[in-house]
């Protein structure tokens, strides 16, 4: 394939990989200096000339760059002989399930600390890092509060839990894990969401914090299933446990509500 600028020769100018692989000149010049990235073909006057073998090293090259290896160690991988292309991909691909997993324990973190803040917890940063893991981060508190600080459920949580210490709140955490692993155990059981399990399960879910927090209304029910599936930080602390159980969550939550406001009403 030929460039728009090729002179009528194959293979690409150096000002054509720029633009394709969006870098500058200057960077695929440093690549040549360096053996990371010497085109296979050259003009009569020495002008680089980029095949598509060069453009498929290039297009490695920046992902290794992305997930921030060095260059020398790009040079290194690259240049493995023993290494086949399919193995390559292969081992891209660990790389990016490794990063989407690094992501969503942070994206788990961030949850926690909201949760947290909503709830009213009463710890040492020491206390909070223990319990909520090594990526929680203060500052999240102060978005918890700017959202719910105004309601009633804040103010009622602020009460409730202000007598808490930290063994309170490590029962309170077991609680909740013993109340996901179930809710794993019959999600990947293939149990359906607007099931009676699935609905007992969600009913649970709402007692959990009626019982420690803030009398959790089905309405308010109803806008924690909204928050499972709308806010990326909520809806990766389920995904991690199970690809799919924050919809499922949040589905069985919504059954539960209607199935027993209905026999209320």
């Amino acid at each position: 394939m030929n460039s728009g600028d090729d002179d009528g020769r194959t293979g690409h100018t150096v000002g054509a990989v720029a633009r394709i692989a969006k870098v500058t000149v200057r960077t695929l010049h440093h690549y040549d200096e360096i053996g990371l990235l010497s085109p296979r073909g050259r003009t009569p006057a020495g002008y680089r000339r980029y095949d598509e073998a060069d453009l498929g090293r290039l297009q490695r090259i920046l992902f290794y760059r992305e997930l921030g290896f060095p260059l020398e160690g790009i040079a290194a991988v690259l240049d493995d002989d023993s290494v086949s292309p399919s193995e390559h991909l292969r081992r891209q691909h660990q790389l990016l399930t490794d990063r989407i997993a690094h992501l969503q324990k942070l994206a788990a973190a961030v949850e926690h600390a909201m949760e947290a803040e909503k709830m009213g917890i009463q710890l040492t940063p020491e206390e909070k890092f223990e319990l909520f893991g090594e990526h929680y981060r203060e500052e999240w508190e102060g978005e918890a509060e700017q959202r719910w600080g105004d309601t009633a459920a804040w103010a009622e949580s602020q009460r409730r839990t202000g007598g808490y210490d930290k063994a309170d709140w490590q029962r309170i955490k077991a609680e909740a894990d013993a109340l996901n692993a179930r809710l794993v155990e019959l999600f990947t059981a293939g149990e359906p969401a607007d099931g009676g399990p699935a609905m007992d399960l969600a009913e649970a879910h709402r007692q959990h914090i009626r019982e420690n927090f803030y009398d959790c209304t089905f309405e308010i029910h109803r806008g924690i299933a909204g928050m499972y599936v709308a806010d990326p930080r909520f809806t990766a602390v389920y995904e991690e446990l199970a690809p799919g159980l924050a919809r499922w969550l949040h589905d069985a939550m919504l059954a539960n509500a209607a199935l027993r406001t209905g026999e209320q009403g």
